[in-house]
């Protein structure tokens, strides 16, 4: 009898599978249409393999943004720290980036070598980084601006470039943080000019046009006394982004002998969290002090 009734059951299942077998296939055929087509039409932006990949980001039409939301000039430590705020909060969700860099408007961002992540499509790295970096700086605006409306939203443009070795990619970080010194020189002295001297800003351009960084430090330290070289590393070096161990102390209720039952105790935990850095990273120190960036493995 028992024997008469597995074999009953086994019959039942297995016709059961059958049947979904072919619910499952008959589905499948109906998903697809005629349409379906024009998926051949996508383009194939899949990044090289074994090389890093960098989104850059710059703010668009950001001039504009600046003046209408009364950015201090030359620098703005509010706008900067936002940015940089921005640059966490993406890098917190993408973690396969080892280091990040920024300046002014923009920011660039540096995939591993071996990064899978979106099966390395170009589009997908770039979208995704620019989506999350600006609806960071609309969700955090009133953190750093506090007595500051944002009027409208801001927008950024993104680009993928792709290195083939180590030495390529800080050549390409080496460029970034030689731009941000040279525009940091000449605006510090511009605005300068403009805010301490009363020259409108057509007569500042007209004065430096021509001048080298020699000639832009001797018109700080002659007519304003101001020594480039004390400015904050911030505005002179930009704003480096890796990923560092942290100690948080956070207070939490614990469970502790029944004499000491209802108390509170400071806790540590270290977490890794991408950390600011304030640093050249021309020289090989920087590299030399952090090799697990280029590490392959890291």
């Amino acid at each position: 009898m028992w024997s008469s009734c597995n074999v009953k059951v086994r019959d039942f299942w297995a016709g059961t599978s059958v049947t979904l077998r072919r619910c499952l296939k008959v589905g499948a055929t109906m998903a697809k249409s005629k349409f379906e087509y024009v998926r051949n039409f996508e383009a194939d932006d899949t990044c090289l393999a074994h090389c890093w990949v960098v989104v850059r980001l710059d703010g668009r039409n950001f001039h504009r943004f600046a003046e209408k939301h009364n950015f201090a000039k030359p620098n703005d430590s509010r706008a900067l720290h936002l940015m940089t705020k921005c640059a966490q909060t993406v890098m917190k969700e993408l973690e396969d980036i080892v280091i990040a860099y920024g300046q002014s408007d923009e920011y660039s961002f540096v995939f591993k070598r071996k990064s899978n992540w979106f099966k390395r499509r170009a589009s997908k790295f770039m979208t995704h980084v620019a989506s999350q970096f600006a609806s960071s700086y609309v969700f955090y605006w009133r953190d750093y601006f506090e007595d500051q409306p944002l009027l409208y939203p801001p927008g950024f443009d993104g680009r993928v470039i792709v290195y083939p070795s180590n030495q390529t990619l800080k050549d390409y970080l080496s460029w970034r943080q030689a731009d941000c010194h040279i525009n940091n020189l000449y605006n510090t002295v511009f605005w300068a000019l403009v805010q301490q001297s009363g020259l409108t800003p057509v007569q500042a351009q007209e004065r430096l046009q021509g001048t080298l960084a020699a000639d832009k430090n001797e018109i700080l330290f002659s007519e304003f006394n101001i020594n480039y070289n004390n400015e904050p590393l911030m505005y002179r070096k930009g704003t480096v982004l890796i990923w560092q161990k942290v100690g948080e102390v956070t207070t939490k209720e614990v469970t502790l002998p029944a004499e000491m039952e209802g108390k509170k105790m400071a806790v540590t935990r270290t977490r890794t969290k991408p950390v600011p850095l304030y640093c050249d990273i021309i020289g090989d120190a920087f590299w030399k002090e952090h090799p697990e960036i280029l590490d392959e493995d890291s």
